[in-house]
């Protein structure tokens, strides 16, 4: 299927590795052109060549940090200025950390609502009015699927991610008729280094293990997380507004 957005430009952030590389692989498959963000200049110029190399799109490399929220609006000026006007917005950011529910420090709580609702919104601010402009826009948030089914030991992210869902729902409804469409995608367990990190085990035996608590028996792709994504993205989903679409392999048991 064509996608519709060849040689439109994709900012992704957290790009240079997991759900955002994912992402941004998916939307160069498209022929997107592909802002890849990341905090590591390095990592995120590596993520670019990559992207190039295997998809023979146009991609290159930016430092972010999303916890700098002064830096957001310099960002996506910055990617217009060298590499054309933001049409599609790829929000996501580092999960907050793990603890017991009422043992986070009001400095944890504050960081974690800079990072998982401010930056997004900072970015959004940025990138609307141009693509009001041209009518056309995509912005997409990676979310989680806590923001469905909250998971134990996640306090920070099950309060800050529904927050995220709740202001891209809002959004939604005031710019879809300017062609700007927002959307949330929340994933289940994906094979990314994250999950490899935590488990001493390589993504390719994450993906070969068989996961009898996920309907489909296991772990997803980023690929296939990617894919999703890059479809909200695209003149295909011209139709599909303000929802935060499950990628989880049927994890989730709620209705």
């Amino acid at each position: 299927m064509d996608l519709g957005i060849e040689g439109r430009v994709a900012l992704v952030l957290g790009a240079s590795k997991g759900l955002g590389y994912g992402s941004a692989r998916a939307l160069a498959d498209d022929r997107a052109r592909v802002a890849v963000a990341s905090r590591s200049a390095e990592r995120a110029g590596e993520a670019a060549e990559r992207i190039v190399s295997e998809t023979g799109s146009q991609a290159r490399g930016y430092a972010a940090d999303t916890a700098d929220l002064d830096s957001m609006s310099g960002l996506v000026e910055q990617v217009a200025a060298e590499f054309g006007p933001v049409d599609i917005l790829v929000t996501n950011t580092g999960g907050p950390p793990f603890g017991e529910p009422l043992s986070f420090a009001l400095d944890d709580w504050e960081a974690a609502y800079r990072s998982l609702v401010l930056s997004p919104l900072e970015l959004i601010k940025a990138a609307v009015p141009g693509m009001r402009e041209r009518g056309w826009g995509r912005i997409v948030n990676i979310t989680s699927i806590a923001t469905k089914e909250p998971i134990p030991g996640l306090m920070l992210s099950n309060s800050h991610r529904l927050a995220a869902v709740g202001m891209f729902k809002t959004l939604a409804s005031e710019l879809a008729r300017d062609g700007v469409l927002l959307n949330s995608v929340a994933p289940g367990r994906i094979a990314t280094d994250r999950i490899a990190g935590s488990s001493g085990r390589s993504i390719e035996e994450l993906e070969r293990m068989e996961q009898p608590d996920v309907p489909v028996g296991r772990l997803g792709r980023i690929d296939e997380f990617g894919n999703v994504v890059a479809f909200l993205c695209s003149e295909r989903a011209s139709y599909v507004c303000g929802v935060n679409l499950l990628v989880d392999g049927g994890a989730a048991r709620g209705i």
